[in-house]
């Protein structure tokens, strides 16, 4: 769920797999219908935050790239396993790659993926700071995390501003 290699390299590796083979995808926790209330997602609390981290999967699946170009902050990196950065350009070229990708389909897919790649999140906010960790629920937070997104709250909406992912494997 990798979406070629960008923001969430294990969640996204998986993810764009399947996004290829049925044409989208992309990972994370919460509800795959939250963020349909965009109202949570200006939230300044642990659901908004999760609400737009969400919202972001769906975004990159569907080709949603005036979304994302809102709410990925122009400095914003993504830092995948290997070392390699991936900047706000290149995300928004990836998912603009599947663009017109059906909604319905997409959060179908999510879903699936959510249901068979199971992973646990957590969630730190500190003033205008959050950072959301993913992990493998069969390590726990302190010794399988596979990402961790850094978003800040400005102007009431959360932004993306830095990612990082790990090549965890359960064993």
């Amino acid at each position: 769920m990798a979406i070629l290699d960008y923001r969430r390299t294990l969640l996204v590796a998986a993810l764009a797999t399947a996004a290829l083979a049925s044409i989208v995808m992309h990972p994370h926790a919460i509800d795959a219908h939250a963020q349909d209330t965009m109202a949570d997602e200006t939230q300044h609390s642990e659901a908004g935050v999760m609400a737009v981290d969400n919202h972001w999967s769906i975004a990159e699946m569907t080709g949603d790239t005036d979304w994302l170009d809102q709410m990925l902050l122009p400095e914003y990196r993504s830092v995948g396993n290997t070392g390699t950065v991936h900047p706000k350009a290149a995300i928004v070229a990836g998912a603009a790659k599947r663009k017109g990708t059906d909604l319905a389909k997409a959060k179908l897919e999510f879903a699936t993926y959510q249901k068979e790649h199971p992973y646990g999140s957590a969630v730190v906010i500190h003033g205008d700071t959050a950072v959301i960790t993913f992990y493998d629920p069969s390590l726990g937070p302190d010794k399988g995390v596979k990402s961790s997104d850094v978003f800040v709250y400005v102007d009431g909406h959360w932004h993306a501003i830095y990612s990082q992912h790990t090549a965890v494997n359960a064993g």
